[in-house]
């Protein structure tokens, strides 16, 4: 596509989750190190959350590959599952053979029991749910129940949810109550500032290769913020169909009036302040226009008579 044309070596603007890609702004710093002090305290839950797009999946696949040692680590990518796959789902996870047809007792047991053979060789278990707004209320409650498997000093398994807003929504319910009591440490994820989208940019084109100067005009990169605000699923968008823009029409840098069509041409983004000034400016013309012919009109008839 544009990788020759901008001489990159990977498309800088995936949006596939890739740690090669991890920019270490500070929301995402802080967010780890609240997860990663909350483990090493032994608290039993740990809660993030963010809007659609703020990088939750890239965070989880982060932690996943700073667990190292003697940590094992289990991903729910998918929780929309019942109590009984989720159980299944965690012994997987954690390697165990069980038969198909297993029941929820039978997993139930097999997973205690491999919790307390990895805490007595010196293992702690941590299990990542991403997406853990979709949750049903039984998953919710199976979560819970496995946060009961403990000792009289450690937690057997400690449980760190990632979710969207919704997830806080969920937790406030009244029936789940318990569930959210447990939750000792949580993290918001903000969108990037201003400069932050500078330093993103910075960061995933020269990780790509490119070290060609300033790629993004700097009106292109307030036209991208204001219409991203500051979600790096959305820059991602943009600034690909905005670097598609400009391969297609030869320019070696992206210009605002690239970004403008980049921006046009995407749904999710917000409308900028120049798309209401270009419809004011049409609309007020035609108004003018359809005045001037009805003043016209008046000054005939007037003249006529």
């Amino acid at each position: 596509m544009y990788l020759a044309h901008f001489k990159f070596d990977a498309h800088p603007f995936t949006l596939t989750p890739n740690t090669k890609f991890f920019c270490d702004l500070p929301t995402y710093q802080e967010a780890l190190n609240t997860i990663l002090m909350s483990l090493a305290q032994g608290e039993g839950f740990i809660k993030i959350v963010g809007e659609v797009g703020s990088g939750k999946t890239l965070l989880c696949r982060l932690l996943l590959d700073r667990l190292q040692g003697n940590t094992v680590s289990a991903y729910l990518p998918n929780p929309d599952l019942n109590g009984r796959e989720i159980y299944k789902a965690l012994a997987s996870e954690l390697g165990l053979s069980f038969p198909e047809d297993a029941d929820k007792a039978q997993l139930m047991r097999l997973v205690n029991a491999e919790l307390i053979s990895l805490y007595q060789a010196g293992k702690r278990v941590v299990l990542i749910v991403d997406e853990a707004q979709v949750l049903s209320f039984e998953s919710y409650e199976t979560i819970r129940l496995l946060s009961n498997i403990e000792t009289e000093s450690d937690k057997l398994l400690q449980i760190v949810l990632f979710g969207q807003p919704e997830l806080d929504v969920q937790l406030n319910q009244p029936r789940l109550r318990q569930l959210k009591q447990r939750i000792t440490f949580s993290y918001h994820l903000r969108p990037l500032s201003r400069d932050e989208l500078d330093a993103y940019l910075s960061h995933r084109l020269s990780t790509a290769g490119y070290t060609w100067g300033d790629l993004f005009s700097k009106s292109a990169r307030s036209l991208l913020y204001k219409s991203s605000q500051g979600i790096p699923r959305l820059i991602n968008i943009l600034a690909h169909k905005a670097l598609l823009s400009a391969y297609g029409r030869k320019k070696t840098a992206v210009k605002a009036k690239e970004m403008k069509l980049a921006i046009r041409d995407t749904d999710s983004a917000a409308q900028p302040f120049w798309e209401w000034g270009d419809r004011l400016l049409f609309w007020g013309f035609n108004i003018i226009v359809a005045l001037l012919v009805v003043l016209s009109i008046e000054i005939y008839f007037s003249v006529g008579r």
